[in-house]
């Protein structure tokens, strides 16, 4: 049985790694040993990928993005053009601090504007919705909008990206009619 995916012939994949089925990758992208990748990604030119990143499923990163070690993309994660992950928080080029890079988790189905930048340690929440440009200093709650530098949150969207406003701690999707609540908890589908 051949492939059962996609790999550009100027990509460089170092195995051992693993790559799900029907993913393709694009121009000039490397792949690092032990990398995972899911199903259905498309994962686009000048893309590097380090051997302790973990990629769900139907994730589409652009162009010119590096997910370094330590980072985790669950399934449905956007990662726009040029968006940068650190992994290292108070890097020096003469001080080795491979030992000290911190996790970043980006929930289900968030997406991460163009030339985003998000600071290691952080959390993004499920369907969070970060403004491009902006920077990310800390965790960003569930169905957030975030934007501005350091990022903020200005509002809340739906699973369906369209912003939702909240009367009485509900709110209803003008576009898709998802039902939300937002309380000491945070804002969740209902």
């Amino acid at each position: 049985m051949g492939k059962e995916y996609f790999i550009h012939p100027t990509a460089v994949v170092d195995e051992p790694m693993e790559i799900g089925e029907g993913t393709k990758i694009w121009h000039f992208t490397h792949i690092m040993s032990g990398a995972q990748i899911g199903e259905n990604c498309i994962i686009g030119q000048n893309v590097f990928i380090g051997s302790g990143a973990l990629l769900g499923d139907n994730i589409k990163v652009q162009n010119n993005v590096s997910i370094y070690d330590g980072v985790i993309l669950e399934d449905d994660v956007f990662c726009g053009p040029s968006m940068v992950f650190t992994n290292v928080f108070n890097p020096r080029s003469f001080i080795s601090r491979k030992k000290e890079f911190r996790k970043t988790l980006v929930k289900r189905g968030a997406t991460i504007g163009a030339n985003v930048t998000i600071v290691c340690g952080n959390t993004i929440g499920q369907y969070a919705f970060i403004g491009a440009g902006s920077v990310v200093t800390k965790d960003v709650p569930n169905y957030a909008l975030v934007y501005g530098n350091p990022g903020k949150v200005k509002g809340w969207v739906c699973q369906c990206a369209e912003e939702i406003n909240f009367r009485a701690g509900k709110a209803v999707c003008k576009v898709c009619g998802k039902r939300y609540k937002k309380d000491y908890v945070g804002v969740r589908l209902v």
